[in-house]
């Protein structure tokens, strides 16, 4: 239950409808509360302020009906600018991050507001009576309505502003990029020790091979966004089984496929199935909040825009590869969580999650195989490897920059023939290599047309 709380939360903030229907929910309650101060309440102010307050039935339809077509005609103009900024940041960047302009509160807040006070107008409109009806106007609902026309002018100024800024590619970067460093922060808290080795528990689950697994399969087709581990935990110890996730979040599953194995049960009913599907939630995207890759992945689809022969935009990619640095050094100092989870010493879930190895060739490999002879993006990815393999002393995870580095090195050997582009590359290996050592010295050696001394 709590997992499927947390994706209608999420599906709620990605909405255009959720925010904005609930400011006019509360422009519509104002408006009530105004029109009843008006109606039981003497407000002698009115009188002492007639300039302010004072205005007939006729002068009070006109102020609203004004203010009340210009709002709603604003809104539609609001709304025609966010699209065509949803359709420019498709086609010029990726439509991958098109979920995080829904996100922006400001552009759900702005679209509320203009619809909000359009609202609010409409209630008031409906109880402003002429002499000839008994005569009421609400002084004070009136001129609240003036005031949010004012507001409204602000909200508008301030949005054609937000707007221009939103599109840059530094500011999707960044925003991407903020996203991806708060999933790490909130996934993977707890800080990586010294000599620890978190991957390596996954080969404790060999022996698990002598089990007999039944496949559980996938009950709907799409992508995993999120699965309530901690209630697969719970399930497994109550019935006294095993659970071995064969899909992880972030992962595309077709139904009727395994989606889970199970290990110590014996028959498997239908409602265990039922119980086990219940515990993923399958949607037709990723999220970035259970998903650190996929918000990789959106840089790394812009880095890849950016590199195409159509746009030809290296300062694009090179930002691009800058912000993954500042994921990775994140990362790198984390504990990973380890695939096993145990109940009193006793394994019952084999999870499926990434690694720092997966997470850091999600990051580079794409962008160097599409970045061939393109010596500055070659040389920002080592300078990246040089900044992450500092953050870290952990043995697996520098063997994994260094093998990221051959590779880099080989295809900038491979596509770039100038002995004077090659320069940079040269020096940033060097450094590279004081910092991880071992083999990579063998491998700068040889770029250098030298043995190594070793």
């Amino acid at each position: 239950m709590k997992t499927k709380i947390y994706y209608w939360w999420q599906e709620m903030r990605s909405s255009f409808w959720f925010v904005p229907a609930m400011i006019v929910l509360d422009a519509v309650v104002l408006a009530a509360v105004l029109i009843g101060v008006d109606a039981t309440v003497d407000l002698h102010i009115v009188e002492r302020w007639p300039l302010i307050f004072g205005a007939g039935a006729a002068g009070a339809r006109g102020l609203l009906t004004t203010v009340a077509s210009s709002m709603i005609t604003v809104a539609g103009v609001v709304f025609s600018i966010t699209i065509v900024a949803l359709a420019l940041t498709s086609s010029q960047y990726t439509s991958r991050v098109l979920r995080n302009f829904m996100r922006d509160p400001i552009n759900q807040v702005v679209l509320g507001v203009f619809v909000g006070i359009f609202a609010y107008c409409l209630v008031v409109l409906r109880t402003i009576r002429g002499g000839d009806e008994g005569a009421f106007v609400p002084s004070l609902a009136v001129l609240v309505g003036l005031i949010l026309a004012f507001v409204g002018i602000a909200f508008l100024i301030y949005f054609i502003h937000h707007i221009s800024m939103s599109i840059q590619a530094s500011s999707i970067l960044a925003a991407a990029a903020q996203d991806t460093i708060n999933a790490v922060d909130h996934l993977f808290p707890n800080m990586l020790s010294k000599n620890a080795d978190e991957e390596a528990d996954g080969h404790r689950a060999i022996f698990l091979a002598e089990h007999t697994w039944t496949a559980i399969p996938a009950q709907k087709t799409g992508y995993i966004e999120n699965v309530g581990l901690d209630a697969l935990l719970a399930l497994a110890r109550e019935r006294g089984i095993i659970l071995r996730m064969e899909r992880g979040i972030g992962e595309f599953v077709v139904e009727d496929t395994p989606l889970i194995s199970v290990a110590g049960s014996g028959e498997l009913d239908e409602q265990m199935t039922d119980e086990l599907n219940a515990l993923y939630v399958i949607s037709r995207q990723r999220l970035v909040e259970q998903d650190v890759a996929f918000g990789i992945r959106q840089i790394v689809d812009i880095a890849l825009k950016a590199l195409s022969p159509g746009i030809n935009d290296t300062t694009t990619a090179v930002m691009c590869v800058d912000y993954l640095t500042a994921i990775l050094v994140r990362l790198s100092v984390r504990r990973i969580v380890t695939s096993l989870r145990l109940d009193k010493g006793e394994l019952r879930v084999i999870a499926r999650g990434p690694s720092f190895e997966s997470l850091l060739a999600e990051a580079f490999d794409q962008i160097r195989q599409n970045a061939e002879a393109n010596v500055a993006v070659l040389t920002r990815l080592l300078q990246a490897l040089e900044t992450i393999a500092g953050q870290t002393t952990n043995t697996r995870r520098r063997r994994a920059l260094s093998q990221q580095a051959d590779l880099i090195a080989s295809a900038a050997r491979r596509t770039i023939s100038t002995p004077h582009d090659m320069t940079d590359i040269d020096i940033s290996l060097t450094r590279l290599s004081h910092i991880l050592g071992g083999h990579f010295q063998e491998h700068v050696s040889r770029m250098n047309g030298t043995e190594s001394i070793d």
